[in-house]
C-alpha cells in the first residue's frame, strides 16, 4: 500500500472539525468516491474529529490518498494525548457514553469505514485510524 499528498490539520476546537469535514469531501472527491461513499467517509471524519476535540482534548488528523493492488481510497488518522478509553470493547458498543452524546460515534464511524483501527493507553491517547475504499 502507498500512500500520497498527507496533509496534517488541527483538532482543537468546533471550527476546526468543520474545517477537517471540508478537507476530508475534498480529498473524496478527488479520489473519485461516490456520493455515498463520501457522505460515510465525511460523517465518520466528523465523529471522530469532534471526539478528539470533546473527549481527547484536541489533537490532529492526518488526511491521506492509498493505493492498494489498484484501489484508491482516503485513509483518515486521528491522534490524541487524551486520557485514554479504559475500554475499547465498551466504547464501541451503541449506546455506550463518556459523555453527553448518543453513544454512536466510534461505533458508527467503525461502519461508515471500510477499514478501521483504534489504539489507546490510560493517561498517553487514543488513535483512530479509518479507510474508505472507492467502490
Amino acid at each position: 500500500m502507498t500512500t500520497e499528498n498527507p496533509r496534517e490539520l488541527p483538532l482543537s476546537s468546533q471550527d476546526d472539525v468543520v474545517t477537517v469535514r471540508q478537507a476530508v469531501r475534498a480529498r473524496a472527491i478527488e479520489v473519485g468516491l461516490n456520493l455515498v461513499e463520501q457522505t460515510k467517509v465525511v460523517t465518520a471524519a466528523s465523529e471522530l474529529a469532534r471526539n478528539t476535540v470533546v473527549y481527547g482534548g484536541g489533537g490532529f488528523v492526518t488526511i491521506e490518498t492509498v493505493v492498494d493492488t489498484g484501489r484508491r481510497g482516503v485513509r483518515l488518522t486521528f491522534v490524541d494525548r487524551g486520557p485514554g478509553i479504559p475500554d475499547i470493547e465498551l466504547a464501541l458498543k451503541d449506546g455506550y457514553t463518556s459523555g453527553t452524546g448518543l453513544g454512536l460515534g466510534l461505533g458508527g464511524a467503525r461502519r461508515l469505514s471500510s477499514e478501521f483501527s483504534i489504539e489507546s493507553k490510560a493517561g498517553e491517547g487514543t488513535r483512530v485510524t479509518i479507510v474508505r475504499w472507492k467502490g
